[in-house]
């Protein structure tokens, strides 16, 4: 169990190998993060460090009164967005540290996880990959979900059946993913690959 990072989608470009292979990539900018909280088993039950990210200066705004004395109480700037990351030693972390991309090194695999696009309602020919009835004229069946069940017996519609509904919006992680290059002065992370969710996500950046 390794700490990871906090960091928001820029958006997708492409790079080229050695072999001159076009290789599509994934900027993201990540940290530095603040340690705002330790937990250790004989208080929580496990061991833990908490992370913040976006320091808040502008009259802490969009933070409950809770949220706000938690970072009062140590002494710590407000920050928006605060995410655990269980650890197998606490004693190498202390409040207030600071976590940068210098966790990672080029070459290093790591698991991204983040939400995915919202979709909103969706039919089931988008949501489930169903495929649609005949497009000719008089078949009043091209888009339609048809039949849900028998009518009398058992007269209702099992639960579990793919049906029109909300599609995306969901927490997904992609793991081995490779870090090709690195810019600390930027906290810029050049990532192989595709990353959920659309430009300025939220992302956390963990390692194997």
């Amino acid at each position: 169990m390794t700490i990871g990072i906090l960091g928001r989608k820029i958006g997708m470009t492409q790079i080229f190998d050695e072999k001159g292979n076009a290789v599509a990539v994934t900027i993201v900018k990540s940290g530095p993060c603040c340690i705002t909280q330790i937990k250790s088993t004989a208080q929580c039950g496990y061991d833990a460090v908490q992370l913040g990210y976006e320091e808040i200066t502008t009259k802490n705004r969009h933070l409950t009164k809770p949220n706000l004395g938690h970072f009062v109480k140590n002494n710590l700037i407000p920050h928006r967005y605060l995410r655990e990351y269980k650890v197998s030693n606490i004693s190498e972390y202390t409040i207030g540290q600071k976590i940068s991309i210098e966790l990672f090194k080029i070459g290093q695999k790591i698991a991204v996880s983040g939400q995915t696009i919202g979709k909103g309602f969706a039919s089931n020919i988008k949501r489930n990959h169903f495929a649609r009835g005949p497009m000719t004229h008089g078949s009043k069946h091209h888009r339609l979900q048809g039949s849900l069940g028998a009518g009398t017996s058992p007269g209702r519609v099992f639960p579990g059946k793919k049906m029109a509904g909300r599609l995306g919006m969901d927490r997904q992680t992609i793991k081995n993913l490779e870090i090709l290059d690195i810019d600390y002065s930027e906290n810029l992370l050049v990532i192989r690959g595709s990353l959920p969710g659309k430009i300025g996500n939220l992302l956390s950046l963990k390692c194997l």
